[in-house]
């Protein structure tokens, strides 16, 4: 069945049954001829067997929005959320781009509770050594948190060695992806395999652009690793295509 009557099965709302198949709890089955995706009732019965349905599922689903709403889930201030989670110690799940084309990012409830009860000392005090320097340098790393969970999600739900290249391809900036994969036909087919982009991202053009670009590894270090995983990935690939006789997906 599709998204909309899977949804309703699992009594999800359409933004917590995306959040889901997101998070690999919800898996789908073959495709729509069309390119839709489509839900297997076998699939769906099992995550309706699971211990606590419906509400354990709605609440491993759940979000918040921004650092005011993140922050009243663990009792602190919207500012040493936002140090928190600028110095990488809590990891976005999603975005939406709002009216003023600002990134709000968006956290799972259930994560930032297990947070809580994992890191008390986290939401009192001082800002420990290294975040200072952080906070200094005016780092930033829930772009980057947020990219690194995006593509390991992503990877989770292919094993085909062609679209896991496309998955690291789609997150390099076009420089870099040209000098990792300088042959146009194999670039033209990683870009036909290429994920969508995730679910909420913008259509207005003006917000649409802001959000690329936080799909883009833009920094050194990030890309270069992007880099390397994706020249091991083709490595594979070119491999079953060599001993298939066909380039592409199997």
């Amino acid at each position: 069945m599709g998204g909309a009557r899977a949804a309703e099965e699992l009594r999800l709302t359409r933004t917590g049954f995306a959040r889901a198949v997101q998070l690999g709890i919800v898996r789908a089955g073959p495709s729509a001829p069309g390119g839709a995706a489509r839900y297997a009732r076998a699939e769906l019965e099992r995550v309706r067997s699971a211990e606590g349905f419906p509400d354990a599922l709605r609440e491993r689903v759940e979000t918040v929005a921004g650092a005011e709403a993140a922050g009243a889930v663990l009792g602190i201030s919207p500012g040493r959320f936002t140090r928190l989670a600028r110095c990488g110690h809590i990891t976005p799940v999603g975005y939406r781009i709002n009216r003023y084309r600002v990134v709000v990012w968006l956290y799972l409830a259930a994560e930032l509770r297990e947070f809580a009860g994992r890191e008390p000392g986290m939401l009192r005090g001082s800002a420990p050594p290294a975040d200072r320097e952080l906070l200094a340098a005016k780092a930033d790393l829930r772009p980057r948190k947020w990219r690194g969970r995006h593509v390991g999600l992503l990877l989770r739900r292919t094993a085909d060695p062609w679209e896991r290249a496309a998955v690291l391809a789609s997150v390099l900036p076009e420089e870099e992806l040209r000098q990792a994969v300088p042959d146009p036909a194999e670039r033209i087919l990683l870009a036909a395999l290429a994920p969508p982009p995730p679910y909420g991202h913008p259509q207005i053009p003006a917000a649409a652009a802001v959000a690329l670009r936080l799909l883009r590894a833009e920094p050194p270090d990030e890309a270069h690793w992007y880099r390397t995983s994706l020249e091991f990935a083709l490595t594979g690939a070119r491999g079953q295509s060599k001993s298939t006789g066909e380039r592409g997906p199997t």
